[in-house]
């Protein structure tokens, strides 16, 4: 094995490591979601029904808590706990679906969710099924043609739309 090879393979991160620091992410996201909460009310009064803080607030409560149980069992050294999550090649296996899906959601509000999502699908049958372009076109134009029809001619129902649907009237 080369030493460049010894490096990709490397560990990355471990699991205990990965569940320390969601349980320490959600129980900061629970702090704000509880502060805010009580700002608006938690309370329910009476012929009016609950305060806009109420249903947040126990939900959140509930979500901290696990995240307390899930911290507190990632803390000790365990067996379990020290294998490894991921190594650089795993993140750059997550990073090839995770970003192109990032750049898709940004592209809807640019240029539409259909020719997005033609362009998203398109890709990926290419680059990562190894299609060949023609079929990949045909497949995510005829998807986003379908999709098109579906929602905004047959159901009507609006979906974020770019300039190729203005262009066409709608």
């Amino acid at each position: 094995m080369s030493s460049n090879e010894e490096t990709e393979e490397r560990p990355l991160v471990s699991y205990r490591t990965l569940d320390i620091a969601v349980a320490i992410f959600f129980l900061v996201v629970a702090a704000i979601v509880i502060t805010d909460s009580l700002r608006l009310g938690i309370a329910w009064k009476p012929n009016e029904g609950p305060q806009p803080g109420l249903f947040p607030f126990y939900i959140v409560v509930a979500m901290g808590l696990a995240s307390l149980v899930n911290l507190a069992q990632a803390l000790p050294h365990t067996p379990d706990g020290e294998k490894i999550a991921t190594t650089i090649p795993g993140i750059k296996r997550m990073a090839a679906i995770f970003v192109p899906a990032v750049v898709f959601v940004l592209a809807t509000n640019y240029i539409g969710i259909y020719v997005s999502a033609a362009i998203y699908i398109g890709a990926f049958m290419v680059f990562f099924g190894k299609f060949p372009v023609w079929k990949a076109a045909a497949v995510s134009l005829g998807i986003a043609i379908v999709n098109f029809m579906m929602f905004e001619v047959w159901f009507l129902v609006p979906l974020p739309k770019g300039p190729l649907e203005t262009a066409l009237g709608y």
